[in-house]
């Protein structure tokens, strides 16, 4: 095989190969020789029909999987042969007319220089999950199954209230015509927190004039930075009755015995399982914080940068989507450029950690790859399913294997790091 590899900038290289025709056609012919012996084709017998109707049916699809599958193993061939170490994917393009001469354009990891983690400061979070904790837990899985009673008096803190509202600043009007209906829990922060305090103490039926100040960054420009008069009306008031914690209570989350002891047992694990990837995620932006700030001078892939700039504007959209129920539309085209900052700490962040785990050769730990499965599965009702799920789906295997990857050699960081411990409640731990 035929290469030649150019820099096209400081990070940038190109790479040109060729793949020997007879490999292509021998890849070909062994495939469709595979697929003849166990094709069905209507008027033949199984492992019967003619090589010239199997290459017919199946040549040109064949071709292209074979044909792909070589320029992958080629290009990764030519990488290891080069010593590249590449940051994200490669273009990689026919090269003219030749239908096996391919050019890939990729950018290169950075050099770093030395990696020192030693001289790193970390601080390392610590918690534990205390009695209090599950039953706060438990307080709050009684408030999610609580029932509403209507009620004839004035609104209180956490009761559930129904009504409309109009807000005026000025000449502005919202809505222009009429009311707005509203519900909400008083405490629950639906609403704008300051209107949201001065329902409690309020009448039902009666018209009530509430004084607002609304945020520099509402959304509504016509109330931005103002204070509006909101006039609420309460239709309904209702309190919220809790369910006891009873045996119906316990079972109802799956623990059949309904006993006390085996249910706080239950929170218990799955509080200490929250608590365990709140603990990772802390460490893992403290470690990052030091790792960016110690090699923040160092030059990075401009395309990486750019893409993952563009990967979190997407995901912002999404989660607008997702959480207000409607489409924001398309962002200007340059919006992902707010994104270059995180994203080039983000970049940054896991290009060092790759370069730890190579020149410090870490491998995967199986036991903890198996271990984070069986965590992860716990949580489903089907544990066993959901661990099959994961072994028959690469592409989800292959997330679980990097994710693992990288919490052991964040680990290994701050490990080595000089490191000092803080400790957090469970509260404080899983905050943020």
């Amino acid at each position: 095989m035929q290469v030649s590899v150019e820099s096209t900038g400081n990070l940038e290289r190109r790479l040109n190969f060729s793949l020997p025709a007879e490999q292509l056609e021998a890849g070909v012919s062994g495939r469709l020789r595979e697929i003849a012996r166990t094709v069905r084709i209507k008027g033949f017998r199984p492992g019967k029909v003619p090589a010239k109707v199997v290459e017919q049916r199946f040549g040109e699809q064949v071709k292209a999987e074979v044909l792909g599958a070589l320029v992958r193993q080629a290009f990764d061939s030519a990488i290891r042969e080069n010593e590249l170490q590449l940051a994200g994917s490669p273009r990689i393009d026919r090269a003219g007319e030749g239908e096996l001469d391919f050019v890939a354009t990729f950018e290169v990891v950075p050099d770093f220089g030395e990696i020192d983690v030693a001289k790193l400061q970390v601080i390392r979070h610590t918690a534990e999950v205390t009695d209090a904790d599950i039953d706060q837990m438990i307080e709050n899985l009684r408030l999610q199954r609580r029932t509403w009673n209507k009620v004839e008096r004035a609104a209180a803190e956490g009761d559930m209230v129904v009504g409309t509202l109009w807000t005026q600043v000025g000449d502005f009007r919202q809505p222009a015509e009429g009311e707005e209906r509203f519900s909400t829990v008083i405490g629950s922060a639906q609403l704008l927190p300051a209107l949201e305090a001065a329902l409690a103490g309020l009448e039902q039926g009666s018209e009530h004039v509430i004084d607002v100040a609304f945020p520099e960054n509402w959304r509504q420009a016509e109330l931005a930075g103002k204070t509006a008069q909101v006039h609420v009306v309460l239709q309904q008031v209702s309190e919220p009755v809790l369910p006891e914690v009873d045996a119906a209570f316990i079972k109802s989350f799956g623990v059949k015995s309904g006993e006390m002891d085996k249910f706080r047992d239950d929170i218990r694990t799955n509080l200490e399982r929250e608590l365990k990837g709140a603990l990772m995620n802390r460490l893992r932006r403290e470690v990052g914080e030091q790792l960016t700030a110690t090699w923040a001078h160092v030059e990075l892939p401009p395309r990486v940068v750019e893409n993952e700039a563009r990967g979190m504007l997407a995901q912002q959209v999404e989660q607008i989507r997702r959480s207000t129920g409607r489409d924001p539309g398309q962002p200007p085209a340059d919006a992902w450029q707010q994104f270059l900052e995180p994203a080039r700490k983000r970049v940054l962040a896991g290009l060092l950690v790759g370069e730890v785990a190579r020149r410090n050769e870490l491998r995967l730990d199986p036991k903890r790859l198996n271990d984070t499965l069986r965590l992860i599965a716990s949580t489903y009702e089907e544990p066993e399913a959901v661990i099959e799920m994961y072994r028959n789906d690469p592409q989800l295997m292959q997330g679980l294997q990097a994710r693992v990857m990288e919490e052991q050699v964040i680990d290994w960081i701050a490990e080595r790091a000089q490191h000092t411990e803080q400790a957090l409640s469970f509260q404080e731990a899983i905050r943020a």
